[in-house]
């Protein structure tokens, strides 16, 4: 019950929120469309600080319960715990407002996600089993670690420019993540996303920014970084597949015709279906579809049924 009511106010503090982000900050926080966007209007962005501070506020009470009344809310039931989530997504959140307030240059960026990504792996720890590994090997794989955590921050930064797209898939996957991995705390967020979704369905009135896109990169590396063992996490990234691997399968086509890959462009697979004639909200759907599809192969294989999974 006290779930429930944690997760009831995490998504009405969300929806407050943000319509005062999009109330106070429109003017600061704005975004004109360029050769990437896919939309035609100027539209304000930062919503993300909107659903983060409901998110926060709703962990931080989660915490006090249970500290105060554990019979409510036993400690053990907090996971991931909220303040070992501080470390890495805070400096992420305030690049991410900085850049969306003045830009920041790609190496600063890179250079505070690449921290972020190392103080995850210290809170966290690298993913389970690679302790038995021999030293090398396991340095190896804490630096391979870091690098996907990276990656997992820029491209769901890269996702994020269709209305209601990221946000949808991306709390279906939390809500996966809640069920699949014993990590209740990610209801909160899940809960403030759609919160977030009432402003940034199509036709959008706010956008996320890179304070969003870049903390729910992060919180889904996090989540799979804390799972219980190897299988658990190879099966919570199943649910990424919509999302990544769109980037990755135009990241590996830009490569491969030989185009700046550092350049904006509109050859994301979301973004030609848009221009074929799909509306925002019939490609976001499908995106969601499709992420609820890869949450059930997830549990499939978590549960050894990887037959039927495949």
């Amino acid at each position: 019950m006290i779930w429930l009511l944690l997760v009831i106010a995490s998504f009405l503090l969300s929806l407050l929120l943000v319509g005062l982000v999009k109330t106070w900050l429109s003017a600061q926080l704005l975004d004109i469309p360029n050769e990437r966007s896919s939309h035609q209007q100027p539209t304000p962005r930062g919503g993300g600080l909107g659903f983060l501070v409901a998110f926060g506020l709703t962990a931080g009470a989660a915490l006090i319960i249970s500290q105060v009344a554990p019979t409510l809310l036993p400690p053990a039931q907090l996971q991931p715990h909220p303040w070992r989530l501080v470390l890495p997504l805070l400096p992420l959140a305030i690049a991410g407002y900085l850049d969306d307030r003045d830009g920041l240059p790609a190496r600063r960026r890179y250079g505070v996600q690449l921290g972020a990504a190392a103080l995850a792996i210290a809170s966290f720890g690298p993913l389970p089993g690679t302790e038995t590994l021999l030293p090398v090997a396991r340095v190896t794989m804490i630096g391979l670690t870091a690098i996907a955590i990276t990656a997992a921050i820029n491209f769901y930064n890269f996702m994020d420019g269709l209305d209601g797209l990221v946000a949808s898939s991306t709390a279906i996957q939390l809500a996966c993540f809640a069920l699949l991995l014993n990590q209740p705390l990610w209801w909160l967020l899940a809960a403030a996303l759609a919160g977030f979704l009432y402003w940034n369905w199509s036709p959008a009135k706010i956008f996320m920014g890179d304070a969003g896109s870049t903390i729910l990169g992060a919180s889904v590396a996090i989540a799979i970084l804390n799972a219980d063992t190897l299988v658990t996490a190879g099966s919570a990234a199943l649910t990424t597949l919509p999302l990544i691997g769109d980037a990755v399968f135009t990241l590996t086509r830009r490569l491969l015709a030989r185009e700046n890959i550092f350049q904006a462009h509109r050859t994301h697979l979301y973004q030609r279906l848009q221009q074929s004639g799909w509306s925002h909200a019939k490609v976001a759907t499908l995106y969601m579809m499709l992420t609820a599809l890869s949450c059930q192969l997830a549990i499939l294989v978590a549960r050894r049924y990887a037959v039927a999974a495949l």
